[in-house]
């Protein structure tokens, strides 16, 4: 533990030292080595794989290590549960959601802690305190609202709103906090945890988006394989620098673009609209073209996908692809006309967690590998191994069980699924939400490779600098309409957002 040489106090509010974790033959941490200051917002980088989710799953008590030293306020601590951590004053917001779809925001951010009057749950005052907690950090959410009925940035929101519920957290973790949410909603969280900071709390940031780590973070500690790498502070490390020791090696450029738009116009909509969420959208994708969707949570930009993909049915309008017209399409219809999509939860919707890597990567194309409703198990583990080697998904073998693989394998895993299919226009929402720079490089890198075939894809984004970096135009929604067109070359940052809010 290390003492102020002036004043003989902790030096830390969090000092870790030499923690391990080994998982079977799996190292997961080698040398985790971490200090975090009073008032701090501290980022802890590093890539897929690099062991943060470890990190904090120790920190939080979910797992325990199997060496090393954790001190809090000076005091040295095992936590062998998470109520553990709760109680020395560690909470967390998780990467994951852990909502309960039929409770209300409510249930969801007091649950196990509801306040109760004459042994029964006090819905009257529960509801009051959310309102309060919501009013606080200016989230514009019900209380009494299902989770159900929540978009997955309104659900990260509760989930913020839940980790700051605890009144004596003094170290509170952020694991991906603004991955599913907008610029605007972004900006919100910024300025509550610098208000936290100011009451000197002492904040863990993690995040993959490097341009949120400059603008909040004042300090950063960076793991690589398992094992602390360097840390410093903000002030006195580049962008580059960064990503150089998150990677290992030298950085060329963030973006793979070398796709070439042509003229041919391959897709078309015409004055979709969908209940109060979509209002007459028309837009045409042409060959060759990455189009970017930007937008605010809740312009509609999912649920544009969401039709043209079938899971929802147009209340009116048309969409056409080549010589075929969609009316009201099933996903199967789509993927049999040569539309796929990546969903932006890949966990929820795009995987199926609990089985292997190859049944995941061959589930959209079984009847191709099929006969008298037998699969051919060979072939499937062929082209398993095709799709792993082309998207180099770091897995042991198909065989793996694809929940255990990083955020990063698993939307290569999803994109491989497609590629199997061979599509005409790919959908994708948020496609390298919580990937580190150097999964996100490869997926850009598929995206070009994929448009210069002749084909399209359209991409919706909640990071700006993607839409700019990746797009040839840019559709700007706002409140289930389209409030402008852009080139990339006409875009910036402040011209999106404008056009956005």
């Amino acid at each position: 533990m290390t003492r102020d040489p002036h004043t003989q106090q902790p030096a830390y509010l969090l000092e870790v030292t030499g923690v391990k974790k080994a998982f079977g033959p799996v190292v997961a941490l080698k040398n985790a080595e971490f200090a975090l200051r009073r008032g701090s917002i501290h980022a802890l980088c590093g890539g897929n794989g690099a062991g943060k989710s470890t990190f904090l799953s120790i920190l939080m008590g979910f797992i325990q290590p199997d060496g090393g030293s954790i001190f809090i306020n000076g005091e040295r601590c095992e936590f062998h549960h998470p109520k553990e951590a709760l109680a020395a004053g560690v909470a967390i917001v998780q990467q994951e959601l852990s909502a309960i779809p039929d409770l209300t925001v409510a249930e969801n951010i007091w649950l196990g802690r509801e306040p109760r009057r004459l042994g029964f749950v006090d819905f009257a005052t529960m509801n009051q305190r959310t309102r309060d907690l919501l009013q606080e950090l200016d989230f514009h959410l019900s209380a009494t609202e299902k989770m159900r009925n929540l978009s997955i940035a309104e659900q990260q929101l509760v989930e913020i709103a839940k980790a700051l519920s605890h009144a004596n957290a003094d170290i509170i973790i952020m694991d991906e906090p603004t991955s599913a949410i907008g610029e605007e909603d972004a900006q919100k969280i910024f300025q509550t945890i610098t208000r936290l900071a100011q009451k000197g709390k002492g904040i863990i940031y993690v995040s993959h988006r490097l341009s949120e780590i400059f603008q909040i973070a004042d300090s950063y500690t960076i793991f690589r394989d398992g094992a602390y790498i360097h840390e410093g502070f903000i002030a006195d490390i580049t962008r580059e620098q960064l990503i150089e020791h998150i990677i290992g090696g030298e950085y060329d450029s963030e973006f793979a673009k070398f796709n070439q738009p042509g003229e041919e116009v391959m897709m078309e909509v015409k004055n979709l609209r969908w209940r109060n969420k979509i209002k007459d959208i028309s837009l045409h994708l042409r060959r060759g073209e990455i189009l970017g969707i930007y937008g605010l949570v809740g312009s509609g930009r999912s649920e544009f996908l969401d039709l043209v993909f079938g899971i929802n049915h147009a209340d009116s309008g048309t969409i056409q692809l080549g010589d075929t017209v969609l009316g009201r399409h099933s996903p199967k219809e789509a993927i049999d006309s040569g539309i796929a999509y990546v969903t932006e939860d890949r966990k929820q919707t795009g995987l199926v967690l609990c089985r292997s890597v190859s049944e995941n990567i061959n589930i959209a194309s079984f009847g191709a590998i099929s006969r008298s409703g037998f699969i051919n198990e060979k072939r499937e583990q062929a082209r398993a191994s095709e799709m792993i080697k082309r998207f180099n998904v770091k897995t042991p073998d198909g065989d793996q069980i694809v929940g255990n693989l990083s955020g990063g394998n698993q939307q290569k895993v999803v994109l491989g699924r497609w590629a199997l299919l061979d599509p005409e226009v790919l959908l994708l929402d948020e496609p390298t939400r919580g990937i580190d720079v150097g999964a996100k490089k490869e997926i850009y890198r598929f995206m070009s490779e994929f448009a210069l075939k002749n084909k399209g894809i359209i991409m919706v984004s909640s990071e700006l600098s993607e839409i700019i970096g990746m797009s040839d135009r840019i559709l700007v929604f706002r409140d289930g309409q389209l409030a402008g067109e852009l080139t990339a070359a006409q875009a910036t940052q402040a011209e999106l957002m404008k056009l956005a809010v």
